[in-house]
């Protein structure tokens, strides 16, 4: 077999059409993590409820482009008010208990997401339908869902970029990560803070969750294939660390890209934990320290 052939190069490319929706994902919780100083375990649960929002509107008005584009854009906005719902309800009553406490309040919400929507819609496998095109580009095989989806995540992580880096809003928000003490000497007030970073937080589940709808089927778990993954990128890059995130997402997507053309999805997922795990021992900080 050689070292280097077309089939590598096309796992290469669609593991960074897949590192941008992981990049997405995992800069929504680093968001909350660096300016509420919580890590929300069911977060990609919200990123299932979003997904289970597009679908039955397509169910309902059809699959058509605008009415796909509508229902993202609501989705998105409900999902944005789950993400304050979850704060307002949750997080901020035990914001000053022991981290253990919040990761147990929020696992609890994972598993009552998990119950609830299978209670609603049992534990079918559901598509929305669409049949997008496989592009062939110079040999390779790439998803042209993938593709769409890989752009739609860099334009939203620009957008949340330009968001924190030109805006008196986002300037707020990167001080009070760096430094939440002296924030609120100064007057500022935290709480409409926190809530304005839940919404965006939950926006951006949002985002993923109509990224996720046009590669694959929803169904009250799916959140298990996303959540864990997720997670270790945030550990991996620094919890807190957008841009650490960013790069760990593109590394493990390749783990699961490449290890899947060369052995199984299952045996890359066993692979990139296991680079996890050694990560941990050798920078036990992520890769870029907050």
């Amino acid at each position: 077999m050689p070292v280097f052939d077309i089939f590598l190069l096309e796992a290469i490319v669609n593991g960074i059409l897949l590192g941008g929706v992981l990049a997405l994902l995992a800069l929504g919780l680093n968001l909350i993590f660096g300016v509420i100083d919580v890590v929300w375990i069911a977060y990609a649960e919200l990123v299932m409820g979003g997904m289970y929002l597009i679908y039955w509107a397509t169910r309902l008005l059809g699959t058509s482009w605008p009415v796909l584009l509508g229902a993202s854009v609501v989705a998105i906005a409900l999902v944005a008010v789950m993400g304050v719902l979850v704060h307002v309800l949750i997080i901020s009553p035990i914001l000053d208990t022991p981290p253990i406490n919040q990761l147990l309040a929020t696992g609890g919400l994972l598993f009552f997401l998990q119950s609830f929507a299978t209670l609603l819609f049992g534990a079918d496998f559901r598509n929305l339908g669409l049949h997008l095109p496989i592009l062939n580009f110079l040999g390779m095989y790439i998803s042209f869902a993938r593709l769409l989806a890989f752009a739609a995540a860099v334009l939203g992580m620009l957008g949340l970029y330009f968001l924190l880096t030109r805006t008196y809003l986002g300037t707020a928000i990167r001080a009070i990560a760096q430094d939440r003490e002296v924030m609120v000497l100064m007057g500022v007030n935290t709480k409409k803070l926190y809530l304005i970073t839940s919404a965006i937080g939950g926006g951006l589940a949002g985002l993923a969750a109509l990224l996720l709808s046009l590669q694959y089927d929803v169904h009250p778990f799916i959140g298990l294939t996303f959540g864990p993954i997720t997670f270790m990128i945030c550990v991996l890059g620094g919890l807190g660390n957008m841009l650490g995130g960013f790069i760990a997402a593109f590394i493990m997507s390749q783990f699961i890209s490449i290890g899947g053309l060369y052995y199984s999805i299952e045996v890359a997922y066993v692979m990139a934990f296991v680079f996890f795990i050694v990560m941990m021992f050798l920078r036990p900080e992520g890769l870029l320290r907050r």
